[in-house]
């Protein structure tokens, strides 16, 4: 890495900081020549799908083509993201988009264009951004300090909203006057800076005293870390029910256009860029919302004034106030998707957070995806203008989620804590030796009891969200001072993974939990390892395979 790469300690005063740093610099304007291009493209596809078709459930699909990939492959670009060189796994996907935008300028310039083809190949070229979302936004710590890292999401959130709100109305100016197979061309070209960008970043690995898991048991990994965080299900669940309903209004929108405000691809742009310039309004106004509201009271006023705004534009014929409408709706989409966004990302620890923001925008862009098709559905039965009133009525009564969702606090969990000694080790053990079974042994007074079993509840949730099973605490009937903490991990390595993942707020857990601890001698641990096959001969003259096996660490006494 060179100089210029590496990030520099900075005085956080504003959105603009994390655009000091070079490197963020350079990938995010390319990105944002990506994010035009990918808005050209859509908007000529959304058009296309309409001179193709009458059909609006085929419209309402292009938007769904183009993101339930990401619901489909976004856990295992996740984990993909987390094992591999991140800049490396970008790459690779953005050249699967390249193609796949390739693809469909040269079928459309031929006149092979078909309704399914179309969505197939927008499926590939979603299929591409899907890969590299995990790799590309859990990068961004790599590029950006810590304090900076909240900012620099929300510029990645503006950068694709500048894109909007330029982007649609160039698209249809571009699908108006030289036709879609131009927009499908234009953003094949606006692939290749980011391609270059990533390419010229000196990315510093950090490289792992453990081998890396294999991809099975990644995404395994992934997910019962997920499912072990009660704030990032939290995030999740509310996170897919705003794209379940909300999507109706990207989903739409072309219909609206044509059948509402009898409008062509020029004005469907326009009411694009007008989303988008309300989106960069919304991107810019996070912090300070941040600093005046709470993450459920936010996410509940964005929510409700995006029903307001989609009513309106059902309700509208004029092009000025439904434009009016989608700034506003632009606005609020923006802040409540940054919010879900910085909460999935500072919720999770650096060697899960491509898993955990994969799962963040399946759960996001599944909702959408699902629903654009959903509406779209709702649109060929009753019409587009009902069909907006009720995703506007839905939407409006859906804050009531946070009466048993509530929004978590935001704020940094995900920190790194530092690297534990490893334990003693006498005998034998290679990666596979296991199951390992772990046992702690504290004293609490009794008075305490009760306060200590709480407490526990949050250490079950962190060992299992680092590769535990089975655990469980009890009491001895016979001496009630004495608890003991039991778990399971199915190998050594997994135990060496389990040491050594936790954040400084899940170690917080253990020294409170050993805070309780009482008498004179510490807190007694115990690693056996259950069934040891293979570390006992069952012949004398059968060789010594363990004699040989180099541990992943060295074992010093802890």
């Amino acid at each position: 890495m060179t100089v210029s790469d590496k990030p520099q300690p900075v005085r956080v005063d504003g959105i603009t900081a994390p655009l000091r740093h070079a490197s963020f610099r350079r990938i995010w304007l390319a990105s944002l020549l990506s994010n035009l291009g990918i808005l050209i493209q859509w908007v000529g596809a959304s058009w296309t799908m309409t001179e193709l078709t009458s059909s609006a459930d085929k419209v309402a699909l292009v938007l769904t083509a183009l993101m339930l990939p990401v619901m489909l492959i976004s856990m295992p670009a996740g984990a993909i993201a987390d094992m591999y060189d991140r800049r490396i796994v970008a790459l690779i996907a953005l050249s699967i988009a390249f193609c796949g935008a390739t693809a469909l300028t040269a079928l459309d310039w031929l006149g092979l264009t078909t309704p399914n083809l179309l969505l197939m190949l927008c499926f590939v070229v979603g299929s591409g951004m899907a890969l590299m979302g995990p790799a590309w936004q859990s990068s961004v710590s790599e590029q950006v300090p810590p304090e900076a890292l909240p900012a620099a999401i929300a510029l990645n959130g503006i950068s694709y909203n500048i894109a909007r709100s330029f982007g649609p109305a160039i698209g249809g100016i571009v699908v108006a006057t030289l036709g879609a197979v131009a927009a499908f061309a234009l953003n094949a070209l606006l692939y290749l800076p980011l391609i270059l960008a990533l390419f010229l970043w000196k990315r510093m690995a950090r490289p792992s005293r453990l081998p890396r898991e294999r991809l099975s048991r990644a995404i395994i990994s992934g997910v019962r870390y997920i499912t072990n965080s009660p704030s990032i299900k939290i995030v999740l669940a509310r996170a897919m029910t705003t794209g379940l309903i909300g999507g109706s209004v990207s989903a739409l929108l072309p219909l609206a256009v044509r059948d509402l405000l009898h409008g062509d691809a020029q004005t469907y742009g326009i009411m694009l860029g007008a989303f988008g310039f309300g989106a960069v309004i919304g991107a810019l106004c996070i912090g300070e919302v941040r600093r005046r509201l709470s993450g459920e009271a936010a996410v509940r006023t964005c929510t409700l004034s995006m029903a307001g705004a989609i009513a309106v534009v059902a309700l509208s014929r004029e092009p000025i106030l439904t434009a009016v409408a989608l700034v506003l709706a632009g606005a609020v989409w923006t802040m409540g998707v940054t919010f879900f966004n910085i909460a999935a990302q500072l919720s999770a620890p650096r060697w899960v957070a491509g898993r955990s923001l994969a799962t963040y925008q399946a759960a996001f862009s599944g909702g959408i995806a699902i629903g654009g098709w959903g509406w779209g559905r709702l649109t060929d039965v009753t019409g587009v203008d009902v069909a907006l009133l009720v995703s506007a009525a839905v939407m409006l009564i859906s804050p009531l989620l946070g009466l048993w969702l509530r929004m978590p606090r935001i704020s940094a969990h995900g920190e790194d804590a530092e690297m534990l000694a490893d334990p003693e080790v006498r005998l034998p053990l290679t990666n596979r030796s296991g199951p390992l079974v772990m046992e702690i042994e504290y004293r609490v007074a009794p008075d305490n009891a009760r306060a200590f079993h709480n407490l526990m509840q949050d250490v079950q949730l962190a060992r299992q969200r680092n590769g535990a099973y089975g655990w469980s605490i009890a009491r001895d009937i016979a001496d009630p001072e004495l608890w003991t903490e039991r778990y399971h991990c199915p190998t050594w390595l997994d135990y060496l993974r389990l040491r050594n993942r936790p954040t400084q707020s899940e170690r917080a857990l253990d020294r409170q939990a050993v805070a309780f601890h009482i008498g004179p001698n510490p807190v007694r641990v115990r690693r056996m390892l259950e069934r040891p096959f293979g570390s006992v001969r069952w012949k004398e003259d059968v060789p010594d395979l363990a004699a040989n096996v180099v541990l992943p660490v060295h074992c010093n006494a802890a």
